[in-house]
């Protein structure tokens, strides 16, 4: 897998992770849609047209869930034994239908499990940003790391 193990995280370490993705209209009616999520910003193009916008917003978990995906295959690809949270998440930025995101991922802490000898927790701090260089999301995520085999 090509995951990381909690060895190999360093504080500090910045990834710049190299997949990206333009968010299409469909990607946000059909994540809104499949969340129950009726707001009107992100599914009613007439009512996102008077709005202070202008045009339909990508819902904000859309963006969340994207961002964090995005980091996956660097960071905790079949490595992670779950997610144990995720706080301080902010959206400075709207994201909008053809805006293409790009992540970086920080390592802000790991530590050895006190309890289980085989892992450990992991802090990141995850940031998109659109094509333009706007953050348009942040948040810290802890998840529970697996140490090397042996």
């Amino acid at each position: 897998m090509a995951g990381l193990h909690l060895e190999e995280f360093v504080v500090g370490q910045v990834i710049r992770h190299q997949l990206t993705k333009s968010v299409t209209e469909s990607d946000n009616m059909l994540f809104s849609v499949m969340t129950l999520n009726a707001q009107p910003l992100h599914i009613d193009f007439d009512f996102a047209a008077r709005s202070e916008w202008g045009k339909p917003l990508v819902n904000s978990l859309f963006t969340l869930g994207l961002m964090i995906g995005i980091s996956v295959h660097d960071t905790t690809l079949g490595t992670t034994i779950g997610n144990l949270g995720m706080t301080e998440t902010v959206f400075p930025h709207p994201v909008f239908h053809g805006d293409t995101i790009r992540v970086e991922t920080e390592v802000l802490s790991v530590r050895e499990s006190k309890s289980k000898p085989d892992r450990g927790i992991v802090e990141f701090e995850h940031r998109a940003y659109n094509q333009d260089g706007a953050l348009v999301a942040r948040c810290r995520r802890q998840a529970m790391m697996l140490k090397k085999a042996g």
